[in-house]
């Protein structure tokens, strides 16, 4: 501490610049092997938050699996995932601009598959003995909701003929290793797929059709989730039958429990081609394993069960081969990477990092897990951050501000794993705290649960506990607390300004301002999710109005920016239009940033910058400080308020 030099905080210089951010923001998800090759998608800033179907190969050469002029994206849900499958050297993928299906071998172009308008596809699965595709597809014709269904699509003619139909939503077709087999998750509304769904089974007729369907698991509060057939045609799923997303076996007559631990060994599956399990050779499998949002990575052999001692407590779409397993995995040290673990000497090898800084160490911030006190009794969780740059500490007794981050779904979860837009605010002297409140995942179903029936109130009251307790041991300063959050978390950011009184500042990043407006506007996928989490709709719209910050905007008496995607159709750019009209109508301090071209979360690179440098340049206009860095300015309506606002609200 010595060594460093005193300043006050918020106005450390930074290595870790908004461009940095960005460029080092490339996400890897959907790993697989098709033989001796492991392939990944990777979405890239740099090129317009493009998706690209990446391959490594036996000997170690890494390349590029779809041209340049190419997006692996699909639309389904909006929210999309499940967009490509290899077999056999075959690459299959759903094209972002289209939403066709294309097939591609090395070396050769693209050939389009599929030319159906109105259809969008996800979830692909290979039935190499009838020559097709089987994939979850999401009709768009005509007028009111999409339908979906699980559809054949024939590989030579591109024909596209329904399977399965009759649920409101699909997902995981996968076939036994004979192909005399499909299972599949189904759901209704208003049920997400975190809260019920239900695993089918069926024989398939040799052309292809499908026989009656025979129901293996799921009811009314159990959530199934990736469903996959042993070498021995047993079906594996993953369930919260016991309170816990824990392993499960059914050899269609009975189903035996095959790991059943006190953690979550599943996801809130919000995009398709999730995947936390897989098997190795023989009957042994390796299992991502959560507790209290650190993974740890489990091995089942002989019924024994154990740690193989990750270094990365931070774990997704795992997949494995014969004697290898591949993952992506992150730490706090370490941005997320794709990683091979080969068991042996060999350990974990790093296939892929998001991350080529170099960069001290000393400049990352690790995150301490914290309990708190709740509103009902319980304890609610985060990650703490604390302000950390190897060359500059607070001045004296001066505590730093802090930024509560409310994260999205809100049925999701913090990470601990080192992202650089939580290290972009700590290595300037910010303090952090990422809430994972009642209903997050990662603490078992009556966790998640609790938020039922109480978005806008546990969430908000969660994240002001957070808070308010690092005020009382110490570790900020109270009279400098700001908020912010994206989507769901944007709803609990503005909640909390418009319905507490401890926030001086605030920022939403498309988030949802009038819940009865999300309710008719939103996409099929969400457009029941409030019936849980709020009531039905309209017999419940008093409580609908009751939570819409924008009908309590009055209430609001600390600044507010805002960031929206003008493509947004999961919360359209009017939520947030409307809110900033009425505080600038009030005449409080507000700003309003819009992004062109981008949809609900922002993709490009120059985007995500822009809004790193307009969120910081609010801050220092409300807290009266001064950032090292040479920031652009944003617009402030009614900015004169702010005179004197660094004292808080």
């Amino acid at each position: 501490m010595s060594d460093r030099i005193p300043l006050p905080y918020g106005t450390w210089p930074s290595l870790i610049t908004p461009e940095l951010v960005a460029s080092e923001g490339v996400r890897y998800a959907e790993l697989s092997f098709d033989g001796d090759e492991l392939l990944w998608l990777e979405r890239r800033p740099q090129e317009g938050g493009r998706s690209v179907v990446v391959g490594r190969d036996v000997e170690g050469r890494i390349t590029d699996r779809i041209p340049k002029t190419m997006n692996a994206r699909s639309l389904v849900h909006e929210y999309g995932g499940g967009a490509y499958r290899c077999h056999r050297g075959q690459l299959y993928f759903v094209n972002f601009d289209d939403q066709d299906l294309y097939i591609s071998s090395a070396g050769a172009a693209p050939r389009r598959l599929t030319r159906e308008p109105h259809l969008r596809f996800a979830d692909l699965c290979i039935d190499e003995r009838r020559d097709r595709l089987i994939a979850v597809a999401e009709d768009h014709e005509g007028e009111g909701e999409a339908s979906n269904r699980l559809v054949s699509i024939d590989l030579k003619s591109g024909s596209v003929s329904t399977l399965v139909a009759g649920a409101d939503f699909y997902s995981n077709p996968v076939l036994s290793s004979s192909g005399a087999r499909l299972a599949w998750l189904s759901w209704h509304h208003p049920d997400m797929p975190w809260d019920a769904t239900t695993l089918w089974c069926c024989d398939l007729v040799e052309d292809g059709s499908v026989g009656r369907p025979t129901e293996v698991a799921g009811c009314d509060s159990e959530s199934v989730f990736q469903p996959r057939w042993s070498a021995e045609d047993d079906l594996y799923f993953v369930s919260d039958r016991s309170g816990w997303w824990n392993l499960y076996r059914s050899n269609l007559h009975e189903v035996t429990a095959v790991a059943h631990l006190d953690e979550e060994m599943g996801l809130p599956q919000w995009v398709f081609g999730m995947s936390t399990w897989d098997f190795t050779d023989g009957d042994r499998i390796v299992i991502g394993s959560s507790d209290k949002g650190r993974w740890r990575l489990l091995e089942i052999a002989d019924g024994c069960l154990r740690d193989l001692e990750c270094p990365y407590p931070d774990i997704t779409s795992l997949c494995a081969a014969t004697d290898r397993v591949g993952f992506v995995g992150a730490s706090s040290s370490t941005a997320p990477s794709v990683v091979i673990w080969h068991g042996g000497e060999r350990g974990f090898e790093v296939v892929r990092g998001a991350s080529t800084l170099e960069i001290d160490e000393d400049l990352f911030s690790r995150p301490r897990s914290i309990e708190f006190p709740c509103s009902d009794c319980s304890s609610g969780h985060a990650f703490f951050y604390p302000p950390s740059n190897g060359e500059y500490h607070g001045p004296g007794e001066e505590r730093p501000m802090l930024l509560v981050l409310s994260h999205g779904g809100p049925t999701s979860a913090a990470s601990s794993g080192l992202n650089l837009a939580v290290q972009y605010w700590t290595s300037r002297g910010f303090a952090v705290v990422d809430v994972n409140y009642r209903g997050s995942t990662g603490y078992g179903r009556r966790y998640r649960e609790a938020l039922k029936g109480q978005w806008g109130i546990a969430d908000v009251d969660d994240c002001v506990a957070a808070a308010l307790h690092l005020v009382e041991i110490g570790e900020v300063d109270p009279r400098r607390l700001a908020i912010r959050g994206g989507s769901a978390g944007g709803y609990t950011t503005l909640a909390a300004l418009a319905f507490r009184d401890v926030f001086a500042a605030g920022a939403s990043y498309y988030g949802i301002g009038d819940l009865e407006a999300l309710v008719r506007d939103t996409h099929k996928f969400e457009s029941r999710y409030l019936d849980g989490l709020i009531g039905p709709y309209p017999e419940k719209r008093d409580l609908y109005r009751s939570r819409s910050p924008l009908h309590f905007a009055g209430r609001l008496s600390c600044p507010a920016i805002f960031f929206q995607g003008l493509e947004d159709k999961v919360v359209p750019p009017n939520q947030a239009e409307s809110m900033v009209e009425a505080l600038r109508d009030r005449g409080l301090a507000v700003a309003y940033v819009p992004f062109a071209g981008e949809q609900h979360g922002f993709r490009r690179a120059e985007n995500i910058c822009r809004a790193l440098e307009s969120e910081l340049y609010f801050y220092s206009q409300v807290f009266g400080f001064e950032p090292a860095d040479a920031l652009r300015s944003v617009e402030i309506f009614n900015r004169e308020t702010l005179e004197g606002s660094g004292d808080g609200c």
